[in-house]
């Protein structure tokens, strides 16, 4: 049985283009599903992504489908034992070590490390994930630190793609403002 808990629309800020979003809660852990639509240098993109995480918010897989202008796309990363990564049942060393995925062309993946983290108002941590860089749609280590200033605020840092943020969040997480790539223009 499914549980709906939220469900958000964004509009993309750095190219036309929109992502809807839902969490669902799972008898065995919670299920974040979407669509993002938009414009990638005057090719149409459509992907659809499921990503299932466990009770304590760890990452056990997401897939992704869709396409980017002509070219189809069906991908599968699977969390495997030793914090290691497959991608499409291929070995990713680089991304070895995370614990959370981060699917790069979507807002909707923060919310894993933030509810996984669960900082209190003051602290922070380290969240490296396994990024799936996009368009190269390649799985990598994505350093990341989650520093919370209030109850709806984090200061974000990804050093290693020179960004650097404070990100606004729903009450369960779900990033609102993402300055420059994302806002919020619907909530339930």
């Amino acid at each position: 049985m499914r549980i709906l808990e939220q469900l958000l629309l964004w509009r993309r800020m750095d190219v036309p283009g929109h992502d809807a979003c839902g969490l669902w809660g799972t008898e065995s852990g919670w299920c974040l599903a979407g669509t993002a639509i938009f414009a990638l240098e005057g090719q149409p993109c459509h992907l659809a992504y499921e990503v299932d995480c466990d009770t304590t918010w760890r990452t056990r897989s997401a897939k992704v489908t869709g396409y980017i202008g002509r070219h189809v796309l069906g991908l599968s990363i699977v969390a495997m034992p030793g914090e290691r990564w497959e991608l499409n049942g291929t070995d990713q060393p680089e991304a070895a070590g995370c614990i959370d995925v981060d699917l790069n062309f979507t807002p909707a993946t923060n919310l894993i490390a933030i509810r996984r983290l669960a900082l209190g108002v003051g602290h922070e941590s380290d969240a490296p994930a396994a990024w799936l860089c996009f368009p190269e749609l390649k799985l990598e280590r994505l350093e990341q630190r989650y520093h919370r200033l209030t109850l709806d605020m984090y200061d974000y840092q990804a050093p290693s793609v020179g960004y650097a943020a404070f990100l606004l969040v729903s009450d369960i997480g779900f990033v609102t403002q993402y300055p420059g790539l994302w806002e919020l223009e619907a909530l339930q």
